[in-house]
């Protein structure tokens, strides 16, 4: 089985922490931002930390949209994480309305500041926080990235806003941050995305990448 990855490498992103962690599970790296390096990849990986518009942005000046589009629709393993699973989004109303990749339908929004009680919470979100199943999909992780990964693990989470799929087939996985829920993985075929940090979660977030990795995604 072929372990060769390509992280994009966009201007935005966490790249040397998700390459130690992906070539802990056997990968070799290649590190690009050409469109046809993109294209002729196994599979991608699209990381991403801050702002959802300069993550647009460094897409677009690379001319980067259309190759991950194109790569997308080819079958190959995709893993956006962080920013890099919001930019799979149709929008984000991160500092005003700014249109993402549309590849997965649904929009990026705040996390509510305020919990049930309308006592004020702290934003953004940060720290471990357990995984569960969504309700949707089977309620089953196998043959996936969290495939083998035991109910309420913890994962390791740095966000202010959060992603609101269309479709609540494509959640695979939540969190609760004062009973605001919070999509932790998206599936969509081929696709997933990670709002967490898997390269960041210690044991849980290697068992993710190893699945990645090796292609444990039915």
């Amino acid at each position: 089985m072929d372990r060769s990855v390509t992280i994009i490498d966009y201007g935005i992103g966490n790249i040397s922490s998700v390459r130690r962690a992906l070539e802990l599970c056997g990968a070799t790296i290649k590190l690009s931002s050409d469109p046809k390096v993109i294209m002729d990849s196994d599979s991608v990986v699209l990381p991403g930390v801050g702002a959802f518009a300069d993550g647009m942005e460094g897409l677009t000046s690379r001319d980067l949209i259309v190759p991950i589009k194109e790569f997308v629709k080819s079958g190959r393993p995709f893993l956006g994480i962080c920013l890099g699973m919001q930019l799979l989004m149709d929008s984000s109303e991160e500092f005003g309305e700014h249109e993402g990749l549309g590849i997965i339908s649904g929009k990026v929004s705040a996390i509510p500041n305020l919990d049930q009680n309308e006592n004020k919470i702290r934003i953004p979100h940060i720290g471990w926080s357990e995984l569960t199943t969504s309700g949707s999909d089977g309620d089953t992780w196998d043959n996936s990235v969290l495939e083998g990964i035991p109910q309420r693990s913890s994962v390791y989470f740095v966000h202010s806003y959060r992603v609101q799929p269309a479709n609540r087939n494509t959640v695979l996985a939540i969190t609760s941050y004062y009973n605001h829920e919070i999509t932790g993985v998206i599936r969509s075929g081929n696709i997933y995305g990670c709002q967490f940090h898997p390269e960041k979660s210690g044991h849980v977030g290697l068992k993710i990448m190893n699945n990645f990795v090796n292609h444990n995604l039915g």
